[in-house]
């Protein structure tokens, strides 16, 4: 008797789970528009969507596209489209891994330079994020690691391919993460010596100088290691200090104002991509 319980249990349960799934087949096919669209529809479809900045949209379109015809002429093409509409509709992450595959299956790729250049931009923007763009936040204010990871990516279009049409854009963008990470270290320092850690800062000073010689923030790191070597009674120091201060600074100011003057930049203002 208690077997055949069970076993009623069992059908009732199997029927129970059937039934789910026929609902959710029937859900979705209902929902999804795209059902039975060739592979040109699709295809044009997700262009006009993208074409009309509907990002959320096309990137759906152009991720069936590439799910339901791998190896069709559209394949590779929706596959780089999906990956920049996910990163205009502040979606990096599922941009990234699309970006990501289209890197790893198509080395060959007339659009590699494209795919590099858009990783770039996948990475950098996903660090500044959508309320930095309104407070202000400068790309030296957060974690470094998204920086230096969209420089990567630019430096492989600079580098590998030179005659890039992306190739300038990569460049300036190189030089403002660089600058940009120096400032970042230049902060960490000015908050050690603010907090009396003068060991710290000159070592976080000395870094910059090492590592970002031409950046701006060269000024201050030098007026930080100054006055931390006086501070910790390093005279000797703190005056080759200075020599070399003076030498690459001779007008600068911040002895006297203690802060360097800074040009006013709103990077988003004039980096735009199409």
């Amino acid at each position: 008797m208690g077997h055949h319980r069970a076993s009623l249990r069992l059908v009732a349960l199997a029927s129970l789970v059937s039934s789910v799934m026929l609902l959710t087949s029937c859900a979705n096919t209902s929902t999804d528009e795209t059902l039975g669209w060739s592979e040109a529809r699709l295809y044009t479809e997700a262009r006009d969507k993208m074409n009309e900045n509907d990002f959320d949209k096309c990137g759906q379109y152009f991720e069936k596209l590439e799910a339901r015809f791998p190896f069709g002429p559209y394949s590779q093409q929706a596959q780089i489209n999906s990956a920049y509409c996910f990163w205009k509709a502040q979606e990096p992450a599922q941009a990234m891994v699309q970006i990501d595959r289209f890197i790893k299956l198509h080395q060959g790729s007339p659009n590699l330079d494209y795919a590099y250049y858009l990783k770039g931009l996948i990475t950098f923007n996903d660090d500044l994020g959508f309320m930095g763009k309104f407070t202000g936040q400068d790309l030296s204010e957060r974690d470094p690691k998204a920086a230096k990871e969209a420089f990567e990516s630019f430096k492989v279009v600079v580098e590998r391919f030179p005659n890039s049409k992306y190739a300038p854009d990569s460049l300036d963008r190189m030089r403002y993460i660089v600058n940009s990470l120096a400032e970042a270290d230049v902060i960490v320092a000015r908050y050690y010596y603010d907090r009396g850690a003068y060991l710290a800062a000159a070592n976080r000073a000395q870094l910059v100088i090492r590592d970002y010689d031409r950046a701006p923030a060269v000024e201050e790191a030098l007026f930080i290691l100054v006055q931390s070597y006086q501070a910790l009674g390093m005279y000797d120091l703190s005056s080759d200090a200075m020599r070399v201060f003076k030498l690459n600074f001779p007008d600068s100011q911040i002895f006297k104002t203690g802060k360097r003057v800074q040009k006013e930049r709103k990077w988003w203002q004039f980096w735009i991509t199409k």
